[in-house]
Order: structure tokens, then C-alpha cells, then sequence
């Protein structure tokens, strides 16, 4: 099991900021990472999609030997995450919890607002999760399907960005809330554009940083000093993934495979 990598699969790039905090609190791990590229964004796909190429994704990291598989997909969270835990030998990780948690233990008001992709939002994954932990809390939740495809086009100093982000954001700022979820692994990448709408006063909880805690509750640090390899697969657009993941991770990717989607080893 030591031997053994972390893997973590998302629909893109967005995935990376999950995997920039595992990697900043386990330096001595493996970590294999899958990026769907082929096959982003998941937020507008119907559940039973989101669920296929999940097992997908979770069964290719399987090959890859991986001995916990991390979530890092909102939509993928709030649709395939129990059923990955029924049919894989491993632990299997989701994001949506570890941002509930600092949600409510960030707000002063329990007034929480959550961004989204349309089948986190659809799924109503985290206003159930709220609700659970503090039932006087009011939440109000808004899809923001654009923001994914701006995150992976790297537009976060873009204007059409900001006015999106604006324009998505107007009615949620209005219910005076003080806490804002970024329910999809994509948005901390906008996140300074994000922050400078919402303003000062509103804290912005963001799930990848959240993970962290919870995956030491299951996977303890390696007795090792030896420095952790880091292994990047795509489905489509390598070139365009490594250079996206480059300014995300602040270094060049050594290790990035385009993964053929017809090979028998990934079909379910």
C-alpha cells in the first residue's frame, strides 16, 4: 500500500487544485492524476453519464495501481461518490464534504451561498450536506455553467470573465450572505476575479483545500524521505492541459499521456 499511488481524476484541469494541496501535504506520495479532457464539462451531462465515466476514470486509475481514489470533480461527488464506494476495493474520496464542514465552520451568519456546475447544483449535494450539520442555515445556490469553460480556456484576467462571474453572482451577493462554497474544483482558479466581486467581507471556501484534512483520517504519511513522482493522463488536448496545469502548479509537467479512450483497459 505504501508503494502504491494517490489517484485523482477530474473532468479537466479544474482537478488540479485538489491536486496541488494532496501534493503540499503528502511530498513522499505517488500521485497519479486522469484529466477527462475528451470529455469536459460533466456539469451539463445527465447523472447516469457522470456515473459512466466515473467508473471510467476510477477503473483506469485502478490499473495504474492506485490505493485511494480522490474525487476531484464537484458533479462527479454528488452523483457517482457512493457508487464508486460500492464497487471499488479502495477508499474512495469526495470534495463535497470537507468544503460543507468549513462552510459552516467559516460562517458567522448561516447565511452560505454555493457556485456550481448544473448537476452539482441540480443534485442539491451540498444544501442536503448543509442542512445535516446545521439545519438553521439558509443556503442559496446558483449554477454557473460558464465559469468551467473560461477556467479551462485560463481567461482569469479576462473582462468577459469578471462580467460573467458578475452577472452570475448579483442575485446570491442580494440574500446578504457571508460565506461562498465554490462547488466546483474549477472556480479556485478564478478565484482573485471572484474574490474582488464578492468583496472582503465574504469568505470564499474552497473544497481542495478542505480535502486535506479528511484524507489524513484515512491515508496516514509514508515512512519515507524520498520524493513523491507525480504522473499526469489526459483524454484529449495535452498540449493544452500542460499548459494550463503549468501555470496552475507554478512548474512544467515532465510526466503528461494522452490516454486513448478505445483501449480495452479503460471501457467499463
Amino acid at each position: 500500500m505504501k508503494k502504491r499511488p494517490i489517484g485523482i481524476f477530474d473532468s479537466g484541469v479544474g482537478g488540479l487544485t485538489v491536486f496541488k494541496e494532496i501534493r503540499k501535504k503528502y511530498p513522499f506520495e505517488d500521485i497519479v492524476y486522469f484529466g477527462d479532457t475528451a470529455r469536459v464539462p460533466y456539469g451539463p451531462k445527465s447523472m447516469n453519464t457522470v456515473i459512466q465515466y466515473s467508473i471510467q476514470n476510477a477503473r483506469f486509475l485502478m490499473q495504474l495501481g492506485a490505493k485511494i481514489i480522490v474525487i476531484a470533480c464537484n458533479t462527479s461527488s454528488a452523483v457517482a461518490l457512493q457508487k464508486l464506494k460500492d464497487i471499488l476495493p479502495v477508499p474512495v474520496v469526495g470534495v463535497i464534504e470537507p468544503g460543507v464542514k468549513s462552510a459552516i465552520k467559516s460562517s458567522k451568519n448561516s447565511r452560505i451561498g454555493i457556485i456550481g456546475t448544473e448537476g452539482t447544483i441540480r443534485s442539491k449535494a451540498y444544501s442536503k450536506a448543509i442542512f445535516r450539520l446545521n439545519k438553521k442555515a439558509e443556503v442559496y445556490s446558483k449554477a454557473c455553467p460558464l465559469l468551467v469553460p473560461l477556467a479551462e480556456e485560463g481567461w482569469e484576467d479576462h473582462p468577459v470573465t469578471k462580467i460573467t462571474i458578475k452577472e452570475y453572482l448579483n442575485p446570491i451577493l442580494q440574500k446578504k450572505i457571508d460565506t461562498l462554497v465554490l462547488g466546483c474544483t474549477h472556480y479556485p482558479i478564478l478565484k482573485q476575479p471572484i474574490q474582488q466581486i464578492v468583496g472582503s467581507n465574504i469568505k470564499l471556501v474552497d473544497s481542495a483545500e478542505a480535502i486535506g484534512e479528511q484524507l489524513e483520517d484515512i491515508l496516514p504519511f509514508p515512512e519515507t524521505s524520498r520524493a513523491g513522482e507525480d504522473h499526469f493522463y489526459v483524454s484529449d488536448n495535452e498540449e493544452k492541459f500542460g499548459m494550463i496545469a503549468s501555470r496552475i502548479l507554478n512548474k512544467k509537467i515532465e510526466t503528461l499521456v494522452k490516454v486513448n479512450l478505445g483501449e480495452s483497459w479503460y471501457i467499463s
